[in-house]
């Protein structure tokens, strides 16, 4: 445990002079204050709290922002090492591949919790200087940072395993935007044109709640919106909320950064430096 925590505060005070962390922190606390700043204009037709309204705009750009930045915080994890070759040199210290993976995992994900600390923070204190009942959306907006972060943590596991087996930054960076399309923007316009050609419903009921808790992004916004009281402003994928139990959806969040996780310590085992 000792020398994971040595190795995640060595990583951690390296990747704070990367430029991504000054880049997601500002991108998180820029997007948040104008999505809080412009929600209150529906409130008073939804009758919900500007809060609750800033927690639903606040999952859906979540849903695209956390899982790229975490892909471009980890893309270069092991792929950096290689070609900068520190990693034969960090193998020779008394720490098993594991633990260095672990350090570096904790350190980006504490990078992590704070810009989306940073973005949250400012998105309550604009709401609540807005409309001072807008405090009945705290609870909303806790549960999405907590889920952000594992959200976030799968994405960063799957950088690792792809930094791993590309063993090159460059084609690390491009696996990472492609499993970034796929995931984030493929995968959901396939469930919809699923849906629009299912004539008898079968695939809709039968198939489509499964399908839509095992992509790691469609389960954290499923699951926010569920808690939040302003679905009625989610459309597309975010519309199907209160149709997958939000059991289901927290599941999925918590087995992905597990999975992923152990994909990445796999990858890294068979990396020769």
């Amino acid at each position: 445990m000792t020398r994971t925590m040595a190795a995640a505060n060595s990583e951690f005070c390296i990747s704070l002079r990367n430029r991504w962390v000054a880049i997601a922190v500002v991108l998180m606390a820029l997007f948040s204050f104008v999505l809080s700043a412009a929600g209150s204009a529906p409130t008073g037709q939804l009758g919900v709290d500007k809060l609750s309204i800033t927690v639903a705009s606040l999952t859906s750009l979540a849903v695209y922002l956390v899982p790229l930045v975490a892909l471009l915080m980890a893309f270069d994890a092991v792929a950096g090492e290689i070609e900068r070759g520190t990693l034969s040199l960090m193998l020779t210290y008394p720490v098993s591949r594991a633990e260095v993976l672990v350090g570096k995992f904790v350190a980006h994900l504490g990078i992590l919790a704070l810009a989306l600390a940073v973005g949250y923070s400012i998105a309550a204190a604009v709401a609540l200087w807005y409309d001072p009942q807008a405090s009945d959306g705290i609870p909303a907006l806790i549960r999405l940072f907590w889920s952000s972060l594992l959200l976030g943590a799968t994405f960063l596991a799957l950088g690792y395993a792809i930094s791993a087996i590309a063993r090159r930054p460059g084609a690390a960076a491009g696996l990472a935007i492609a499993l970034w399309l796929v995931a984030i923007v493929l995968y959901d316009l396939a469930l919809l044109s699923a849906l629009v050609a299912d004539t008898n419903g079968a695939f809709t009921k039968q198939v489509f709640p499964w399908l839509i808790v095992a992509n790691p992004a469609d389960a954290f916004r499923l699951y926010n919106l569920s808690a939040s009281e302003a679905t009625m402003v989610a459309t597309g994928i975010g519309g199907a909320a209160n149709t997958v139990p939000s059991s289901q959806a927290l599941a999925s969040m918590v087995i992905w950064p597990v999975v992923a996780f152990c994909l990445a310590i796999a990858a890294f085992r068979r990396v020769v430096p």
